[in-house]
């Protein structure tokens, strides 16, 4: 399976959790019209940023390591440092309940909201 195959996957959930958000809160996104609606995917875009900025390691699990030749195995608990730009290992390593990969989505359907105002607005 490629990443290809989970684009319909994402788009499809997207979709649901829009339409239940809507049931829920009504159009309050754009409460405060455009400039509401880019400052609310600022912010979202703040969340990521902030996350990427914090230093964290790739877990390695079952690795042992030794600091001298007489002295016993002892378990390493942290893997190699992750790039700062490196949004897939970041989002893999992430231990956040509401993590980088929550993040990634808020912001995909807020684009997705912006982009279907602005689409049925030239529409009209």
């Amino acid at each position: 399976m490629s990443y290809a195959d989970r684009l319909e996957e994402i788009a499809a959930n997207d979709a649901k959790v829009l339409f239940e958000k809507d049931r829920e809160y009504g159009g309050s996104w754009l409460k405060r019209g455009g400039i509401g609606a880019f400052m609310m995917a600022c912010r979202k875009w703040d969340r990521l940023e902030n996350a990427m900025s914090t230093e964290i390691c790739t877990p390695r699990i079952g690795h042992f390591q030794s600091d001298s030749k007489s002295a016993p195995l002892q378990k390493v608990t942290g893997g190699e440092l992750v790039d700062k730009f490196d949004i897939i290992k970041r989002a893999l390593a992430d231990g956040r309940e509401e993590g980088i990969l929550d993040d990634i989505g808020d912001l995909r359907r807020y684009l997705l909201l912006i982009e279907a105002e602005i689409r049925e607005q030239q529409s009209k």
